[in-house]
């Protein structure tokens, strides 16, 4: 639950500030009544996604192994590699954000390139979490854990939208992003574990120098309950976790992270 409770409210949060600094624009450039075009985008967006969800999540059920097997390690790279380029885009973009859009919605002279504006820019997020949310549920969370907490994620994304919206910058998006951005990439990190996992399990392999275990924790707070679960889902922990699955992890972990908290060159100005 706490994986796709941190997904949504990320996810929910850049939605958040695209519609806040959307519809703050058209409030001050005198076009109030044209607000409604952006939540009629906004609409449509999250009514295709929760389609596209449910119709993936139907499928995936109906799978059973080496197909599943297959399905999930190559959903858990796709949210990989979709999770890492989000948190690098959103770094690189965020000052410039808001410019572009008010520049867009400069350009929008009817409520249609409005309601498209809307839509854009949420079902972009909106199939990224729902991407992220099936990697989620097909970990060790089940269904009504990954819902529940995909829900709780975003009405406390969408509480900050409205601080966002109504406060200014009250809040430091800077540091919220830079620590959710860590916390992603470790569940990212965990994703590609479970891939190479599920790869090796669709494969056959189950012995050799790399498939052993490196520990094994048969009892305690690191091998059941309500903490193990957690760290499960959202760190890629296991009680018995092989070699080539830990080779992954750090393959992954250390240079990404590495680059994300190294800070960007400044260049002088001649």
């Amino acid at each position: 639950m706490g994986a796709s409770f941190l997904i949504t409210l990320r996810e929910g949060l850049e939605v958040s500030l695209v519609l806040a600094i959307l519809v703050a624009y058209l409030v001050k450039t005198g076009r109030g009544a044209e607000v409604g075009a952006v939540w009629r985008g906004t609409g449509l967006a999250v009514g295709l996604c929760i389609g596209v969800g449910l119709i993936i999540f139907a499928a995936i059920g109906e799978l059973h192994g080496t197909a599943e097997q297959i399905t999930e390690g190559v959903i858990a790279v796709a949210a990989a590699a979709v999770l890492t380029w989000m948190i690098f885009w959103m770094r690189a973009n965020a000052r410039s954000l808001g410019s572009e859009l008010r520049q867009k919605v400069d350009t929008a002279t009817g409520t249609t390139a409005l309601v498209v504006i809307a839509f854009v820019a949420t079902v972009r997020e909106g199939l990224e979490t729902v991407l992220f949310l099936l990697s989620a549920e097909t970990g060790s969370a089940s269904g009504s854990q990954v819902v529940v907490g995909g829900l709780l994620g975003l009405v406390v994304a969408a509480v900050l939208g409205g601080i966002i919206y109504r406060g200014g910058n009250k809040l430091n998006l800077r540091r919220f992003f830079q620590i959710t951005g860590v916390l992603l990439i470790l569940f990212a990190a965990g994703l590609v574990g479970k891939a190479v996992h599920e790869f090796r399990e669709a494969l056959g392999l189950e012995s050799g120098l790399l498939i052993d275990p490196v520990w094994t924790i048969s009892s305690g707070l690191w091998a059941s309950g309500s903490f193990y679960d957690f760290m499960k889902g959202f760190f890629g922990w296991h009680a018995e976790t092989e070699r080539i699955r830990l080779v992954a992890y750090l393959a992954y972990l250390l240079p990404v992270l590495f680059v994300f908290l190294k800070r960007p060159r400044t260049t002088k100005a001649a």
